[in-house]
């Protein structure tokens, strides 16, 4: 592996470290808090990989996270940033294969669609106000992710994602199923 490699590599164990905390945070803000923190660290993991739709997409969950971090006072939850968002996402694909020259081979295209996929769900989960609902939606986009780091081979992505989905099932458990049970007790 060559240093630049190993730096991107290293950057990315840490990013997926606090990708895989957000997971087990209490309320939304501190969840987006930790996947912020988390998209920085991707940001430069993608790019030394020369993965440009993720370091691109990650750019823009940075945006994405502060929109619903502050939500309250920006109306994050309105249909125009979800819309304006998914524009940007699909922008950033067609950025790939025209500002940064990729060839659009039929299985370029569907390997550089499958991070804006997972961008747009969970872009729209981000409009609930329930933890659950972001906890649940790794479901979906985990896999995609997973699969995009596996054949860019970013070992803190694939270990990441891997974790994620461990990590959302767990505080499913722990937090939502949890919720739940003492709701119905209540009844």
């Amino acid at each position: 592996m060559k240093p630049i490699e190993i730096v991107a590599q290293v950057v990315g164990i840490f990013g997926m470290l606090l990708s895989v905390l957000s997971y087990q945070q209490k309320g939304k803000a501190r969840i987006l808090m930790f996947q912020l923190l988390g998209s920085v660290l991707f940001v430069v993991n993608f790019f030394l990989l020369g993965a440009f739709s993720g370091a691109i997409l990650n750019v823009v969950a940075i945006v994405r996270a502060l929109i619903f971090i502050y939500e309250d006072k920006i109306h994050g939850d309105h249909l125009a940033w979800t819309i304006g968002l998914t524009a940007v996402y699909i922008l950033s694909y067609v950025s790939v294969f025209t500002v940064f020259g990729k060839e659009a081979t039929p299985l370029n295209l569907v390997l550089e669609v499958l991070p804006v996929i997972a961008m747009t769900v969970t872009t729209i989960a981000f409009r609930h106000k329930e933890d659950k609902i972001l906890r649940r939606v790794a479901f979906i986009s985990s896999p995609l992710w997973l699969t995009y780091n596996a054949i860019f081979f970013s070992l803190g992505g694939i270990i990441g994602e891997t974790l994620n989905l461990s990590s959302a099932i767990i505080g499913t458990i722990r937090l939502d199923r949890k919720k739940e049970e003492n709701k119905a007790e209540k009844q």
